[in-house]
């Protein structure tokens, strides 16, 4: 059962390191903030989840799911919020209510 755990572990990080690639080759290559924004939020969030789960299998141990949990939820917290700040700091004054 374990290197059934590990290698699921190992495949989980990997995609994990792959979405953090592509929103990095995203950031510089996409042509302007909101985009880059968007598509840094979105890859950020699933890849460090991605990225814990496969941490949490190959720890084996369940109490590792719950810190690794809730840094996956701050992270996803304070990346929707800083990204929806820097997202509303780029419209113009007329917009905001």
């Amino acid at each position: 059962m374990t290197v059934i755990l590990d290698v699921l572990g190992l495949t989980l990080m990997a995609f994990g390191v792959g979405f953090l690639l592509i929103a990095a080759l995203a950031v510089w290559r996409l042509p302007d903030a909101l985009s880059r924004l968007h598509a840094l939020t979105k890859a950020d969030s699933a890849g460090l989840t991605l990225i814990a789960l496969g941490a949490v299998c190959l720890k084996g141990r369940l109490d590792a799911l719950l810190a690794l949990g809730l840094c996956v939820v701050l992270v996803a917290l304070s990346g929707a919020t800083l990204g929806h700040l820097i997202a509303r700091s780029h419209l113009p004054e007329d917009d905001i209510e």
